[in-house]
């Protein structure tokens, strides 16, 4: 965008400016430390003008918004067409509980749901299985058959609303029930709109919620892919999700490098199981994490979109636009959240949220100030929900598109970060894909170094995190916390003990052996795995069969 005689010049005056302007000031005023860094340790330099982005080319790394290499944004007008999707994370106790929060949450202006489950549900166990014992209801809502997913949306049509579900393992089973509610509502599948997270290989490095080894892993994703583009074709089919990578302590290159190629992995499975790129790659979707570091988080979500762009279209020939775009959701940072002084939350949810929106974000969940100590109360989540919409309504960040392209700073880091997370990219193709990398442990190791320096980093005072090792308070203000009901887990003992009473159970048997000729075949589970739930399998039942079929994943240790 420069010509070289301009960086020149350009480089020569910076010099006179530092050997005449600033080496004074500094002798007379030295600053605050010796070296400044990113949230993710890198140095930033003191400034950055156009000799930091001589080599940037407006049309081949910006471009316009809703043009590739989509930098700028994956639609012409952002954020000024149509708002983000201010979809809150919510769900707890039972499923009427929870419908009761989905409820206050759309009347107070949530514009999509996202569904939390239990730890139970999440690795596929019934409320009354032995290991679900003190679990039950605890970080998430309990979903043990279609009864408790027709309770969970009691009067919320789906047809006109966008569901997120943060599920992977058995993402089949609560897809299946989900498309078996709506159905008894009258709302066909090829209506319903929203997003099963559905990303195992993140479960492997960073969140722990797996169950089947990755092969069949990846045949039971695969399988979404396909049945979902013949019979939900609104339906996002995947959420890559780098969220869970940067809470477990990775930098932000490590976020979008390693999200980046566990996205790659997906692509080559369902490309492997025959599948057209453009028949599944525009209804892939991602979600990422926003920490405190405004600028590189912005820079982090610009990269992550340019990447994937020439990903889909340089290593994969996709044809379809829409299929080289990254449409991500962002969750504000958990793990930047502290126990001490919880009213200094809302303003890193602030900061962090406004990164996403600079970054151009499609979807966004904001945290709530008391999510370190507990699971937030109404009026928790209210102020979080009021943080996105003063945003969108008061800040004037949404008025023009990708406000801050063209800064020195932004677009270096833009670069940086890229070329970096393709760094990890290329190793992890060394190593023969994401999945192998995960097998022999260097994902995992990788994340785990970080989270070790960042932590050294916040125990020596380097980083400064506001209540908790500096600016410190011994007075504490009282917390009204969320408590969930100890008896959750009784109560949903009895409802499956009654469910199993009434429901068929003859019919359950025989759409649950089809199940397994299924699995132990080579046909598409879904649409057996949809049939036992209507007829009230419960989760545990349809996992179960999976289990047994497939054997369960066993983590390497690191050494």
């Amino acid at each position: 965008m420069f010509d070289k005689e301009k960086i020149d010049q350009i480089s020569k005056s910076k010099k006179e400016w530092e050997e005449t302007k600033l080496d004074k000031v500094l002798s007379r005023f030295p600053e605050r430390k010796e070296e400044f860094k990113t949230g993710s340790g890198e140095k930033v330099e003191r400034l950055y003008t156009p000799e930091d982005i001589k080599d940037l080319d407006y049309m081949e790394d910006l471009g316009f918004p809703g043009e590739y290499p989509y930098t700028r944004g994956y639609q012409p007008t952002m954020h000024r067409g149509r708002l983000w999707t201010m979809r809150m994370y919510a769900g707890f106790a039972t499923a009427a509980e929870s419908n009761q929060r989905y409820k206050y949450l759309v009347e107070n202006g949530s514009t999509g749901l996202s569904v939390a489950f239990d730890l139970p549900t999440q690795i596929g166990y019934d409320s009354d299985h032995p290991l679900a014992e003190g679990e039950v209801g605890k970080v998430g809502v309990a979903i043990d058959s279609l009864a408790d997913m027709e309770i969970l949306f009691d009067g919320i049509p789906l047809d006109k609303v966008s569901t997120s579900m943060t599920i992977n393992a058995p993402a089949s089973a609560l897809l299946a029930m989900y498309i078996a509610v709506a159905e008894k509502q009258g709302v066909s599948a090829d209506k319903l709109r929203g997003t099963i997270q559905n990303d195992i290989l993140k479960e492997y490095v960073a969140r722990g919620t797996y169950i089947f080894p990755t092969e069949e892993s990846m045949r039971l994703i695969t399988d979404i892919f396909e049945y979902c583009s013949e019979n939900v074709p609104k339906w996002n089919t995947i959420s890559i999700s780098g969220y869970h990578i940067r809470e477990a302590g990775s930098t932000a290159a490590q976020e979008v490098g390693f999200t980046l190629a566990d996205g790659i992995a997906y692509v080559e499975a369902a490309i492997k199981a025959g599948l057209d790129v453009d028949s599944f790659a525009p209804r892939l979707s991602f979600f990422f994490n926003a920490h405190n570091d405004l600028l590189e988080e912005v820079a982090k979500f610009r990269a992550a979109r340019r990447l994937w762009a020439r990903i889909m279209k340089e290593r994969f020939g996709a044809k379809n636009p829409k299929s080289m775009m990254l449409k991500f959701h962002t969750q504000t940072g958990g793990s930047t959240l502290t126990a001490q002084q919880p009213d200094n939350n809302v303003v890193r949810v602030a900061i962090q949220a406004l990164a996403a929106v600079l970054g151009g974000t499609q979807s966004l969940h904001t945290n709530s100030r008391d999510e370190a100590l507990a699971l937030p109360t109404e009026d928790s989540v209210t102020i979080a929900l009021r943080t996105q919409q003063i945003l969108a309504n008061e800040s004037g960040v949404t008025n023009t598109v990708d406000p801050l392209a063209g800064s020195y700073y932004v677009e270096a880091k833009t670069k940086e970060i890229e070329d970096e997370a393709m760094k990890y990219i290329d190793k992890i193709d060394d190593l023969g894909g994401a999945p192998k990398a995960i097998d022999r442990g260097y994902i995992q190791q990788e994340i785990t170094d970080a989270a070790y320096d960042y932590q050294k980093a916040v125990e020596s005072g380097e980083v400064v995190v506001v209540g908790m090792n500096k600016y410190k308070s011994d007075k504490e203000p009282k917390q009204e916390l969320l408590k969930v009901d100890p008896q959750v887990g009784e109560m949903q003992k009895e409802r499956l003990t009654k469910l199993k009473s009434e429901r068929n159970n003859e019919a359950v048997e025989e759409k649950l052996e089809a199940l397994r000729k299924a699995c132990e075949g080579d046909d598409n589970v879904m649409p057996y795995i949809v049939d036992a739930v209507k007829e009230y399998a419960t989760l545990g039942e349809v996992c179960g069969v999976m289990r047994d079929v497939f054997g369960e994943y066993e983590q390497n240790v690191m050494l």
